[in-house]
């Protein structure tokens, strides 16, 4: 009798959809498809906002679940299924990279992950201050605030600087990050750690470059700041590669992971952290969650089913590059609205200007012609495509007949 109550607690819901589409219209959903109380059917290219990398109610991991209460006769505790998860962290990710993290369990949120992190660095430094990048559309390159921009925004201890390329190709954000350090007279006034995200998942799918990303690494090695890359909405394979820095060659002292972690949409997230940083004495021993045992033993199953070797994330990149080409395609069409394409893996996204509400406009119209997509950026402006690592090739492929009629019909009726 326990299997169908624990089966339950795992069926995902769907949520988060884009600002036209009401969470409520939709009353079932399996792999890349929902369907509403009427029958009719819809594609998703939103993955539950990146909760659901691999789907609703992914069969596989279904039947691993089902399998593993078969097996046990229960779900492992909390304390013995975190030890299972740190192995299958250890076994499928850290060591084919040749890496060593130690791995702590942090809750059930993103950002509880980061919060643990953040206090690791200030015992770690002795520092207080901590730098995040943020995409400032506000501010132009030509612009004399653009000049001024870091030193006056903060909040707290946390100093927001201006993510790679937010002053335009030809403004270099790194070297200014520097400038701002060199002027810190004391090095307890320099910042603990930077927290960076190779892909502003949120904030308009903006992406950075590896360049970038290893000058940055760099920068922290210099002033003795702690490198935190903020994996919680781009990581678990939504970029190509299980960790979206993976390429770039860096090597972070502290990595957050969350959203897709359970492959159920189970909230966790967890901290993984170079084994010479101090430990993480505020956290528990033991996840207290009642749902933790459930959420790792599933966490340890898409680890098991995905990452065991690189099979899967070339998968992933084969979809991207039709995405992306299809994308592409549908931009030159209509160069003189100045539209654009960016993103990387299954995280794409169509930028539109954004005085014209194009955006949020084309979603509506894939909605009633049975295609579920996202916006984002900060005025909307951007229509994201973020469908499921899993979804099948000829799904995918409708999906994007879809969406290039939606985007034919908002544009010719404009």
């Amino acid at each position: 009798m326990l299997e169908p109550r624990i089966l339950e607690r795992v069926q995902s819901q769907v949520r988060d959809f884009a600002p036209s589409a009401d969470a409520s219209l939709f009353t079932r959903a399996h792999g890349s498809m929902l369907a509403d109380a009427c029958g009719r059917q819809y594609i998703d290219f939103s993955s539950a906002a990146g909760a659901l990398n691999y789907g609703h109610d992914n069969p596989l991991l279904m039947q691993m679940l089902r399998r593993s209460l078969q097996d046990e006769g229960a779900v492992p505790d909390p304390g013995r299924a975190l030890e299972r998860f740190r192995a299958a962290v250890d076994g499928y990710l850290l060591k084919p990279r040749g890496w060593d993290y130690a791995v702590h369990y942090t809750g059930t949120t993103a950002a509880a992950a980061v919060e643990a992190a953040l206090k690791i660095a200030r015992q770690a430094t002795g520092r207080r201050n901590v730098v995040s990048f943020t995409r400032c559309d506000s501010f132009r390159s030509d612009s004399p605030a653009a000049v001024a921009w870091a030193t006056c925004t903060g909040i707290g201890d946390t100093l927001f600087m201006p993510y790679d390329g937010s002053f335009g190709p030809d403004v270099d954000t790194m070297a200014y990050l520097e400038r701002q350090l060199d002027m810190c007279r004391r090095s307890d006034e320099k910042p603990a750690a930077v927290v960076v995200e190779t892909v502003l998942g949120e904030g308009g799918i903006d992406v950075l470059s590896w360049r970038w990303l290893r000058d940055l690494e760099i920068l922290c090695q210099r002033h003795g700041m702690l490198l935190i890359m903020d994996e919680t909405i781009v990581g678990c394979g939504r970029t190509g590669r299980f960790f979206s820095f993976e390429a770039s060659g860096v090597r972070a002292d502290m990595i957050t992971l969350s959203r897709s972690l359970s492959g159920f949409g189970l909230p966790m997230s967890v901290l993984l952290c170079k084994p010479d940083l101090p430990a993480p004495n505020h956290l528990a021993r033991q996840p207290g969650y009642e749902g933790a045992g459930l959420a790792l033993l599933t966490a340890e199953h898409v680890l098991e089913a995905y990452w065991s070797d690189d099979s899967f994330a070339v998968h992933v990149r084969r979809k991207e590059r039709l995405v992306r080409d299809w994308l592409e395609t549908l931009v030159q069409g209509y160069a003189h609205l100045g539209l654009g394409v960016r993103g990387r893996g299954l995280i794409q996204g169509l930028v539109t200007p954004a005085r014209l509400g194009l955006a949020t406009e084309i979603a509506g119209a894939a909605l009633s012609c049975g295609l579920v997509t996202l916006t984002t950026g900060s005025r909307d402006e951007v229509l994201k495509i973020q469908p499921a690592l899993t979804i099948d090739k000829d799904l995918l492929m409708q999906g994007l007949e879809v969406l290039d009629r939606s985007v034919t019909s908002v544009l010719e009726s404009r």
